[in-house]
């Protein structure tokens, strides 16, 4: 099992990081040396002594220069999550031949990454705009180190704001008969395009338990109440049958279970009893872009990690 782990690359480490190498401008001078590039290591494993001296004592003996390190060790699962941001003059090859001896003798999950590589990602959307603007606007601003490969609707509506900014728009109409034809087609365009992130941007269909083990990790949603309470269809006017003082969002990884994969982030807006249900609307869609935002950026920047039920996110 511990082969199998160390030896899996994951989705961001394929040759496609390799592709963007000259791409990302990512060197460094320190004390005299040039290092090439900067990376960023992502490691999870059973906690226990002795991890963190593996992996930055293999980094050490190089003479590469840690950035930046964070580590959490959970009590109550056991697990160990470590992220390293790394200087050095070594290529990916020669990093991972130093790090392999850590990696097989924890058993790691781990991954390995250029800093600043723009993740190839996949948005999807029905008729509700604003989470779609709103990343489009910050992928063109490169507020978000993400590349908007393409835009998926299952309705039309949305196709003008993809072409605005430049977005092939992808019409993949679903119906209770339709639908696993319809993610046939979405697993094709996954595949051509290189996606190595979704993005559910107030999609308002539900994928099929297959699809959603398929991208597990890989795949975010916003959900547009703090869950877990609101759950399903009209939240707001829940909330405001409720007479609730804070209205939220939630961004999730997606699972076969509705609404309850992986919390990413959450976002609250304070209120009081004058707002009405379109007033709430309203702020829940500023909510749910922030939120939304965040997660996508935390993602392609290696900061969360899975630890089952629940994530780690080093900010």
């Amino acid at each position: 099992m511990a082969d199998r782990l160390f030896e899996h690359l994951s989705w961001c480490s394929s040759a496609r990081a390799l592709e963007h190498h000259d791409k990302c401008s990512n060197s460094r001078t320190v004390w005299g040396v040039d290092y090439v590039s900067e990376w960023v290591l992502t490691v999870s494993c059973r906690d226990g002594a002795g991890i963190v001296a593996a992996v930055t004592g293999a980094l050490a003996e190089r003479g590469d220069n840690i950035i930046e390190s964070q580590q959490f060790g959970n009590p109550d699962s056991g697990r160990f999550f470590m992220r390293v941001e790394v200087a050095s003059t070594a290529s990916r090859q020669e990093l991972v031949a130093a790090l392999t001896p850590a990696f097989k003798r924890f058993g790691m999950t781990w991954n390995l990454d250029l800093v600043g590589r723009r993740m190839p990602t996949l948005l999807m959307v029905s008729k509700g705009a604003h989470c779609l603007v709103d990343l489009l606007y910050r992928e063109r601003s490169r507020a978000l180190p993400v590349d908007v490969v393409g835009v998926v609707g299952n309705h039309d509506d949305l196709r003008d704001i993809a072409e605005f900014y430049g977005k092939p728009f992808h019409h993949i109409p679903v119906t209770a008969d339709t639908k696993p034809q319809s993610e046939a087609a979405l697993r094709t365009l996954i595949t051509d395009l290189g996606v190595e992130l979704v993005v559910l941007a107030r999609y308002m269909q539900i994928l099929s338990d297959g699809l959603c083990r398929e991208l597990a990790g890989r795949i975010i949603n916003i959900h547009h109440s703090f869950l877990p309470s609101f759950k399903g269809a009209r939240p707001y006017a829940q909330a405001h049958e409720r007479g609730v003082k804070l209205i939220g969002a939630t961004a999730h990884y997606v699972t076969g279970a509705l609404d309850e994969g992986p919390i990413i982030e959450q976002d609250v807006e304070r209120v009081d009893h004058s707002r009405t249900v379109a007033e709430l609307q309203a702020l829940g869609e500023d909510v749910e872009r922030r939120a939304l935002a965040r997660a996508v950026q935390w993602h392609a920047q290696h900061r969360v990690l899975l630890d089952g039920s629940r994530t780690v996110v080093f900010r």
